[in-house]
């Protein structure tokens, strides 16, 4: 359910903001636009937000810009501690320990979120999840996720050759090692959810999933 990356980012909290400014080079196109994706995001959102892998609370800081309620879910020990400092002076937050899967179940909520995590579950996981956050959102509520995700599977192998070509090691490790799905098959788990959905993509890898519950 995604805990088996957790390492990751306990070791990599402190540098994150770092590194989702641009400055690795092996990951600076999956970071292109990335306030200009937390933005849209917040934008799509509305009402009370459940938000999903928050981190530093960089997107928590733009939807409570928004006027939005937030209820942040993290399992990182060393990303909540950041987050608790980033958001000291702030109010209609709260963040809690869990993951994806498994959370402090809140009441109904208007807009479910995350950026750049829902790949850390498998698909039969992502499944699972939506099936979950269906139950979770009001009638005509939203999943906005932003994430790497691929036109097909081909689309996927290329961007793993092309890492490989540039000699971009990390990011070819990472786009084996993890979970980074389909649109296809996100379309399908979307509309057997009765979701209606639609995808945009903002660089070479990041896409933003808006779904409506139907």
């Amino acid at each position: 359910m995604g805990r088996e990356f957790l390492d990751i980012f306990e070791s990599w909290a402190e540098s994150y903001d770092h590194s989702v400014s641009g400055k690795d080079e092996q990951y600076r196109e999956v970071f292109r636009n990335y306030e200009a994706i937390l933005e849209e995001v917040a934008v799509l959102s509305h009402g009370d937000v459940l938000e999903f892998g928050a981190g530093t609370g960089n997107l928590t800081e733009k939807l409570l810009e928004k006027g939005h309620k937030v209820t942040a879910i993290e399992p990182s020990k060393a990303m909540k501690k950041l987050f608790q400092k980033k958001m000291m002076a702030k109010s209609n937050v709260t963040i809690m320990d869990g993951d994806f899967l498994e959370f402090p179940v809140p009441n109904k909520v208007d807009t479910i979120v995350s950026t750049y995590a829902f790949h850390h579950l498998t698909d039969e996981e992502k499944a699972k999840a939506i099936s979950i956050y269906r139950e979770l959102l009001k009638t005509g509520g939203k999943v906005v996720f932003a994430d790497t995700m691929f036109p097909s599977k081909a689309d996927h192998k290329q961007a793993i050759e092309k890492a490989k070509a540039a000699h971009y090691d990390d990011l070819a490790h990472d786009l084996q090692t993890e979970y980074y799905t389909t649109i296809p098959y996100l379309q399908n788990i979307m509309t057997a959810n009765d979701f209606q959905v639609k995808f945009k993509q903002w660089n070479d890898f990041v896409w933003i999933m808006e779904a409506v519950k139907q």
